[in-house]
């Protein structure tokens, strides 16, 4: 296995509280597994829940904008039911002979404003809920990109892409089609009871006998449907993690051939979205035929008993008209109210994802900050005094894996390079993660500048910092992009300065565009040197205390390799440089070698000394002809 076994969380005392779980493989491991997918059983992974009183706090910032639609909607409600009112009086007035054109021109009124009405309500709920969303989604964005690197090793980055964008959407329909929809109704339903029984109070006890039966099954089912939601987004977000699983990996699946067993793998998650998402269908569509039989009895119950009673006298043909009009009017917010309480249980459930992030502490959260303003720029003595260090294993009695890091001790000079060397699975990729913070340690401290790193400021200590990383990743945009990611403050000069640096100026020949060149998503329109380079230069660009190299010629051939070592050189005295290299010829100048194996540090000194002091690093020496 690789080093450290697996790439996870690790916690003690003084920690962030990062969690153990499965996780991508270690540094120093070859390439990532997949992340643990979300659980299945329509439960959060964390348990989280969501209620009213959270999606209460959600919409707290929209309160004016909800308002403001509540009221459009009790004006729209008005002048709905003063139409059936009106006809009332149409009718009455063509009974009577007398002139109509009063009772129309009013009708025509209320027709209009209630139109107007529902359009620009439909408008601000509709703006209100894209706010809502946009605002969840630079809250959870925010928010991922500040949680412990642990936390991001143990869930699948797929899964954590459907919460910001399947989950986040909605929750639009919460306030679109909930909230204020039960609200407008429920004004609706109360007037339109209170017109039924000054028509016919009998009509109106027929009515709500044949309703509240049919609502009731409504109801029922509809209890149900947060869970079904609930199951259906999580086994959304894992068909989603297989999917980016594939498409980060898929030249190497092609390569080997795989493309029907990925084809496969992804297509049973798929399935079980499927699967998931019938069950939620199956619910929704009971909910129509139930609300249809509860709408057609009331309707066929008002008709026969109004019939009569219009045969007999007791009413006119104009309450009856009337009455029927506002059973429209009780029936369709009756319904809307029925879709409205489902798509608040789907937007709850839609939420308890969402929540479940966003109640994960931040890195730098849990932190208690001893020492501020200790690093500058200045270059800073490292230290690793007796580091050990596991990674967590579920599996295991103890919770643990097997040591990565045992007993390690040694100093890197401030102002000096010293390199770390040793087979794979040394344990050397983790020393620069613990250096970085990434995680604790188990036992011992890395000290930093004279501090103990969990005393520090993780900003601060990271701002001192530049890493480069094993796999020197490139992100999407352009070279100016990647460049000024750690230094924005950079002209185009120093960005043209330091691609010459590490030898890369050919790659703004490549067309017009120069430092705009486009580099691809994860790079790919780069060569893995030129990505490499490019990590580099973005580290260089910064002007750190503390460059932190993990096998950054990996990718270079002879010339560009010694470019970089020129580069390296020239920041000289003005920053601490940490290196690791399985290439002993990039190294063999270091002011000190580390030599490292089974996660402990077995010899140092210079190059000449650990020839002959060192077996192992002769061995590794000897392999690449350097004695």
């Amino acid at each position: 296995m690789s080093e450290g076994g697996s790439h996870r969380a690790r916690t003690d005392g003084r920690s962030t509280g990062t969690r153990a779980g499965d996780g991508t493989g270690a540094p120093d491991a070859g390439p990532a597994a997949a992340g643990t997918a979300a659980p299945t059983d329509g439960a959060p992974a964390g348990g989280a829940r969501a209620d009213l009183r959270v999606l209460g706090r959600l919409l707290r910032p929209h309160t004016g904008a909800l308002a403001v639609a509540g009221v459009l909607g009790l004006a729209n409600a008005a002048a709905a039911l003063a139409q059936p009112l009106l006809v009332r009086e149409v009718i009455g007035s063509i009974e009577a002979a007398s002139s109509v054109l009063t009772p129309a021109v009013w009708l025509v009124v209320a027709l209009v404003v209630a139109a107007v009405l529902s359009g620009i309500q439909s408008y601000v709920l509709q703006r209100t809920g894209e706010a809502v969303v946009l605002r969840t989604r630079r809250r959870l964005v925010d928010r991922l990109l500040r949680l412990p690197v642990a936390e991001l090793d143990r869930r699948s980055s797929g899964d954590l892409i459907s919460r910001v964008g399947a989950d986040t959407t909605l929750l639009r329909s919460v306030v679109t089609s909930g909230l204020v929809d039960l609200a407008s109704g429920v004004v609706i339903i109360v007037g339109a009871l209170v017109a039924m029984a000054v028509v016919d109070p009998l009509l109106l006890g027929v009515t709500v006998t044949a309703v509240v039966v049919g609502m009731l099954g409504a109801l029922l089912v509809v209890r149900r449907v947060r869970s079904a939601s609930l199951a259906a987004q999580t086994a959304v977000g894992v068909m989603t993690a297989g999917v980016d699983r594939s498409l980060g990996g898929v030249r190497t699946i092609r390569a080997a051939g795989a493309e029907e067993r990925e084809s496969e793998t992804v297509g049973a998650s798929a399935t079980g979205a499927f699967v998931a998402g019938l069950r939620l269908a199956r619910l929704q569509a009971v909910l129509g035929p139930v609300a249809s039989i509860a709408v057609q009895g009331a309707f066929l119950a008002v008709l026969g008993v109004g019939g009569v009673r219009v045969a007999s006298g007791q009413v006119t043909v104009g309450d009856l008209v009337a009455f029927v009009l506002l059973l429209f009017l009780l029936v369709q917010p009756l319904a809307q109210g029925i879709s409205a309480f489902a798509a608040i249980q789907t937007g709850l459930g839609a939420l308890a994802r969402i929540e479940e992030v966003l109640a994960l502490p931040e890195e730098s959260g849990a932190d208690v900050v001893r020492v501020r303003g200790a690093l500058g720029h200045a270059p800073v003595e490292v230290r690793l005094e007796g580091v050990s260090f596991s990674y967590p294993d579920p599996d295991s009695a103890d919770g643990l894996g097997a040591p990565v890091l045992v007993g390690t001790t040694f100093t890197a000079p401030a102002g000096r390079r010293t390199a770390i060397v040793g087979p794979s699975g040394a344990g050397k990729s983790t020393v620069l993660a613990l250096v970085e913070r990434f995680y604790d340690t188990d036992a011992g401290a890395v000290v930093v500048g004279g501090h103990d790193v969990r005393d520090l400021d993780r900003r601060e200590l990271r701002a001192a910092t530049a890493y480069v990383e094993q796999d020197a990743p490139a992100l999407a945009g352009t070279i100016r992009d990647n460049l000024l990611l750690g230094r924005p403050s950079a002209d185009d000069d120093e960005l043209r300065a330091v691609l010459a640096q590490v030898n890369l100026s050919d790659l703004l020949l490549r067309g017009d565009r120069g430092l705009d060149t486009q580099v691809g998503d994860d790079g790919i329109l780069l060569s893995g040197g030129q990505r490499q380079r490019l990590a580099i230069a973005r580290a260089l660009l910064a002007r750190p205390a503390l460059l932190l190299l993990d096998e950054p010629t990996s990718s270079l051939d002879a010339r560009n390799e010694q470019a970089l070592a020129d580069a390296v050189a020239a920041i000289g005295p003005d920053t601490t440089v940490l290196v690791i290299a399985h290439r002993l010829s990039t190294v063999v100048d270091a002011d000190r070698i580390v030599v490292m194996d089974g996660g402990a540090v077995v010899a140092e000194g210079t190059h000449r000394e650990l020839v002959d002091s060192s077996p192992l690093y002769r061995d590794l020496a000897a392999r690449q002809l350097l004695v």
